[in-house]
């Protein structure tokens, strides 16, 4: 949970003092995708000259971005509301669990704002409801890249919303809606202010960032005159050309993800690929209306290595699953064998309510073989990890710096994105600065970090 809070520009020289400007606490939850929401949000409020609390209290009302995709967040996003309820009692709701109301006015039916996820103009109104916003026409709050809630050196970059799969687990297209592709020269000129004010790596996000532009029918938009198809392939050769690192997000495996493979190799983006695999048991795959084909997904990635021996492929997986079996939990495992996945997370399967996987009829896995299996399976990709990184001791890496200090830092290489990967470990002779990017000689590395000197 991200509790929020940006100080107020000064105010002009030689202009007298305005009123204060009112407050606003701003509490985001969820995924990357949400931070980015929370992050449009705040650029409208501080561009209309409202400041951020670092309280509850000293706010004249609180504004939570919730979760809903597992039942587990749908129980933080409650006890956010809750807190800000208890501290405040002028709370605006907004985000995925917005899209089901009931559920919050059960709990606290004194709320009365709540709208759903992307509903930009229902918030900023519930907010001038709240507290009428300031009238100062000489100052100008809002950068031209507008306000980021990361570090100055990285940035997320969402490319379209919503998502046309029904895969049985998921109920994001239930509150997010189909897929919503943004013009390629949008997203073009979003990065290239990102990067004026000086982003170093690009994460590109979407609920299925391969599909982009499907919705558009791949339409031509002009940037710096000249036309760029809404194309998965296009828009990542185009956002390449910015001199940054643009990495790959939530990528679904269709046929023409092979493609960007060659701009990875020729090093115009960053050799990583994040690809939910889910399973590798076809008959999980199937109840989970995921695409199936395990051997053959095993023979692209040999190719994609083949093509760009430096590639690292990150994946999540479901563990515990209705109607997993031991027998298809063990095929999951040597399926990890072989594909030898860089990076890997699990989530052990919570029945959400309104997903399609409650009405399948399958036997539910019982909550201690969960446990279980999410341990070994953890244990198995840890082995994995260890092995693959100790085959970068002796290498020389390019690292980006994400904690500085005069003798030592903290990095992350190619083959890491911020908050879900491993780190670098640097010991340096000369101080090294946020966002810089050093090569690092790779001394030592255990299950998930490395460690080196810069060079």
């Amino acid at each position: 949970m991200n509790s929020l809070s940006l100080k107020a520009s000064p105010s002009s020289p030689g202009r007298a003092s305005a009123s204060p400007a009112p407050k606003i606490s701003f509490v985001s939850l969820g995924c990357p995708k949400a931070l980015v929401d929370s992050e449009r949000i705040i650029s409208r409020l501080r561009a209309e000259g409202y400041e951020l609390s670092k309280s509850h209290q000293g706010a004249e009302a609180v504004i939570v971005n919730t979760c809903g995709f597992l039942d587990s967040a749908k129980a933080e996003s409650l006890a956010a509301i809750g807190q800000a309820s208890a501290e405040n009692g002028k709370v605006i709701v907004t985000g995925c669990m917005g899209a089901e109301p009931d559920a919050i006015l059960e709990q606290f039916p004194a709320i009365r704002w709540i709208s759903g996820p992307q509903d930009f103009p229902s918030i900023i109104r519930a907010v001038h409801e709240a507290v009428p916003p300031p009238h100062d026409p000489f100052l100008d709050l809002l950068p031209p890249q507008g306000i980021k809630l990361t570090p100055r050196h990285y940035a997320y970059l969402k490319i379209a919303e919503g998502c046309n799969n029904r895969c049985s687990f998921c109920i994001i297209p239930k509150l997010r809606g189909d897929l919503v592709s943004r013009e390629a020269a949008d997203i073009l000129r979003e990065a290239e202010k990102l990067v004026g004010a000086g982003v170093k790596e690009l994460l590109v996000i979407s609920q299925d960032t391969s599909a982009y532009g499907l919705d558009l029918n791949y339409a031509e938009s002009a940037f710096r005159e000249r036309p760029v198809r809404a194309k998965f392939l296009d828009l990542a050769r185009e956002l390449g050309q910015l001199g940054v690192w643009v990495r790959l997000h939530y990528v679904y495996p269709y046929p023409h993800v092979d493609e960007v493979i060659e701009l990875m190799a020729e090093g115009t983006i960053l050799p990583y690929l994040d690809i939910p695999f889910q399973h590798a048991s076809p008959k999980i795959l199937s109840a989970m209306r995921r695409p199936g084909g395990t051997e053959k997904v095993l023979e692209r990635i040999a190719r994609w290595r083949a093509a760009c021996p430096d590639l690292t492929v990150r994946s999540t997986f479901i563990v515990g699953f209705p109607g997993e079996t031991e027998e298809d939990f063990a095929l999951l495992l040597d399926w990890l064998n072989e594909a030898k996945i860089d990076r890997a997370g699990a989530f052990k399967y919570e029945p959400v309510k309104g997903a399609a996987a409650n009405d399948l009829g399958l036997p539910p896995v019982a909550p201690e073989v969960q446990d279980s299996r999410y341990k070994r399976f953890m244990e198995h990709c840890q082995t994995i990890s260890a092995r693959k990184l100790k085959d970068k001791v002796g290498k020389r890496l390019a690292v980006i710096i994400d904690q500085a200090g005069p003798r030592e830092a903290i990095g992350r290489s190619k083959g890491d994105a911020p908050e879900i990967d491993g780190k670098v470990h640097i010991a340096s002779r000369r101080p090294l600065r946020q966002g810089d990017i050093v090569t690092v000689k790779i001394d030592g590395a255990d299950a998930y970090d490395l460690q080196g000197t810069a060079i």
